[in-house]
Parts: C-alpha cells; sequence; structure tokens
C-alpha cells in the first residue's frame, strides 16, 4: 500500500506540493510530443521525408507510454477511499477525466484511421488541462474562474451587444446588397458570414459591399467590430487587476 500511496502522489501532486513532479513533466513532454507528431503526420512531404515506419514507430511507443500511465493511475487511484476496491476503480473509469485518459490511446488500440482517429489523438492535448489542475497552475485557474464569475453579468451584457451588432450588420448589407449580389448578400444568414468576418476584424475579403451605401455601412461596421472585440479583453483584464489588488491589500 506504501508503494501504490507513493505512485498516487506521483501522479497527483500529493503531500501540497506546488510544483509539478517529474512524472507529470514527463508526461506533459509526451503529451505535446505526441499531439505534435500527429500534426506533422498530416503533410504529405513530412510522410515521404522521413524514413518508412517512422510514424507508426512514434505512435506506437506513445500508446504503450499512454497505456502504461493509465494504468498506473488506475492501480494508484485506489488510495482514495472513494474509489477503494474495484467497484471504486469502475466508478473512476468513467469519470471525465478518466475517459479523457482514455481516449489518448483508444484510437490506435482499436485501429482506427482517417481524420477521425486524428481528431482523437489530437484530444490528448486536452490532458494538459488535468495536469495544469495540479501545482501552481490551480491558483492561475482559480483566479482566472473567479475574475469571469465576478464579472459575468458584464461579460453577458457584451455578447448579448455583440449577437444584436451582427444580426443588425447582416440584415442592413441583405437590404443594401441583396440585388447587386444575391450569392452572398441574398439572405440574412449568407450575410451574416460578412458580419462575422468584420466585427471579429478578421476581413477575409473573399465576400464585400460593392454598392456605395453598402460600403459606407461596411466602414461603420468595421470601427464598431474593434470595440466589440476589445470590450470582453478589457472586462477580463480589468477583473484580474482588481482580483491581484485586492489580494494585495488584503
Amino acid at each position: 500500500m506504501a508503494g501504490l500511496e507513493r505512485l498516487h502522489a506521483a501522479l497527483s501532486n500529493g503531500h501540497g506540493d506546488t510544483r509539478l513532479s517529474w512524472t507529470n513533466r514527463i508526461v506533459i513532454g509526451l503529451i505535446i510530443a505526441a499531439s505534435l507528431t500527429a500534426v506533422l503526420e498530416t503533410e504529405p512531404v513530412i510522410r515521404e521525408a522521413v524514413p518508412t515506419g517512422l510514424f507508426i514507430g512514434l505512435e506506437a511507443f506513445f500508446v504503450i507510454a499512454f497505456s502504461v500511465e493509465y494504468l498506473l493511475r488506475l492501480a494508484a487511484v485506489g488510495v482514495e477511499p472513494r474509489y477503494a476496491g474495484i467497484t471504486g476503480r469502475l466508478r473512476y473509469m468513467v469519470s471525465f477525466w478518466a475517459i479523457v485518459d482514455l481516449l489518448a490511446i483508444l484510437p490506435s488500440l482499436l485501429l482506427l484511421g482517417g481524420q477521425e482517429s486524428f481528431l482523437l489523438r489530437l484530444a490528448r492535448l486536452l490532458r494538459l488541462l488535468r495536469i495544469a489542475r495540479l501545482g501552481r497552475f490551480t491558483a492561475a485557474l482559480n483566479d482566472l474562474v473567479e475574475a469571469l464569475r465576478g464579472r459575468r453579468y458584464e461579460l453577458l451584457i457584451s455578447v448579448a451587444a455583440a449577437g444584436f451588432l451582427l444580426l443588425v450588420s447582416a440584415s442592413v448589407l441583405y437590404v443594401l446588397e441583396a440585388e447587386a449580389q444575391p450569392e452572398s448578400f441574398g439572405s440574412i444568414p449568407r450575410a451574416l458570414w460578412w458580419s462575422v468576418a468584420t466585427l471579429t476584424t478578421v476581413g477575409y475579403g473573399d465576400v464585400y459591399p460593392i454598392t456605395p451605401l453598402g460600403r459606407i455601412f461596411a466602414g461603420i461596421t468595421a470601427i464598431a467590430g474593434i470595440g466589440l472585440i476589445a470590450m470582453p479583453a478589457g472586462i477580463i483584464a480589468a477583473a484580474l487587476s482588481d482580483l491581484v489588488q485586492r489580494r494585495r491589500d488584503g
């Protein structure tokens, strides 16, 4: 039992340690390396340049490593009273983070292929959130959640204002541009694509107004989009600043 307790402490940063254990640091490195490998594997030029079977070998290594880690976590979690025994471990296996751990190895174990397999393999990045809940990352995440909760009404108002502005801009461009460009602005849902691209200041340029009134309104909408993006960012920054100041004063 003492061995399981030490293993559990290493995997979960037990004993109140604010630093990530070496075990979790290694897991983070494996997660990043596995995700980067999955991304690079989608590029045909890279696949042709590397030795045959390299990506298959790397994926096999990651699957073995994550499988061993999963089994170790399953064994070590039994030291917690709620997960003790076979029933407790079965309860752990259907918990959210245990399912996320299983997704790290499931695609390869089931010999899945294609884009669906890639998305499941990339889901390994979710496991970084699990580890981020440990050590010093916990305080930072709690601060962010507390700041968002404290300004939730202001954020809701900014989201509502954004939705209203999107609908109004799409409706106006529909009226001004529908006759000139029916394919792009022939309906409000079609015009919404232009509104989203403009108000978020992305501006893809694939759809744009060509009538004089449409261009004038598009300029006004683009300027309004700057404030639309800045509003929630300013609210969150102010909330975090207030939180830090209160802790210093307290």
